[in-house]
């Protein structure tokens, strides 16, 4: 039962997010910018990729140009190609939202968790590691869910057990790269950050399994890409690394 509580509060912590975004226009405005510039790229790279899949599809299957049924095969090839780019999309979207727009992320994570006597470094210092730690995260994700594409097959397991275990394995890394601005203020290294995140496991599955079922649609990921920093800058704040808070802690935000 406790287990079912901290996944439900971990749920809770992204509509807290929602709700201050929704009390802090601005900074909502603020946080929107990167997450549509990444959703440009990625709308333009699935419709260049939708538009030569075809072309693709000819040109990795040269042995196929004898076969009576070349055209059927390319087809379902191409449309396997976009399917895999969609699924890439999906999967790599919060990670380059976050390292296009660590300044701006970074900001709306210090004004939702102000942590006093935090030492800020500049974007550019910060930002080879933030690309390096997604790129780490990316490969753990990568080792969970190929296996799990395949097991998908399998009848009956691949239709029941595995789409759960895709959303927890997700969703886990998912909220272990939204919670990386609010922990790497607190000075800890991705080996102690996936530390805590295991030690508050259904937490950090709540929170990161229910922001990963609403981005599945990329068009609902960019409006609620500030809310979901923000609601990892609170489970934070309260439940993975609670820190004193001074009267500067409850001021109200600043101005982007």
């Amino acid at each position: 039962m406790r287990s079912v509580r901290d996944f439900l509060a971990g749920v809770g912590f992204f509509l807290q997010g929602m709700r201050w975004v929704a009390g802090h226009g601005r900074w909502w405005l603020f946080g929107l910018i990167p997450a549509v510039i990444a959703f440009v790229g990625y709308v333009a790279a699935l419709v260049y990729l939708g538009a030569n899949a075809l072309s693709l599809a000819e040109t990795f299957t040269p042995f196929a140009d004898t076969w009576s049924w070349r055209e059927a095969f390319r087809v379902t090839v191409a449309i396997a190609l976009f399917a895999g780019g969609l699924a890439l999309a999906v999967v790599t979207f919060t990670a380059v939202t976050l390292a296009v727009g660590e300044p701006f992320y970074e900001k709306l994570s210090a004004a939702v968790d102000p942590l006093p006597g935090a030492v800020e470094q500049p974007w550019w210092r910060t930002l080879p590691r933030s690309i390096r730690d997604s790129l780490v995260t990316l490969g753990y994700v990568l080792l969970f869910t190929v296996p799990l594409f395949f097991l998908g097959f399998v009848p009956v397991v691949g239709q029941t057990v595995v789409p759960v275990l895709g959303a927890a394995v997700s969703g886990f890394f998912l909220t272990a790269e939204l919670t990386t601005l609010a922990l790497e203020r607190r000075g800890m290294a991705r080996k102690e950050r996936f530390a805590l995140l295991r030690r508050n496991k259904a937490a950090s599955l709540g929170f990161g399994v229910g922001v990963f079922l609403l981005f599945l649609v990329p068009v609902v990921a960019v409006p609620l890409m500030p809310a979901a920093v923000a609601g990892a800058a609170l489970l934070v704040r309260t439940r993975l690394a609670p820190a004193p808070l001074t009267d500067q802690g409850h001021s109200p935000a600043e101005r982007p």
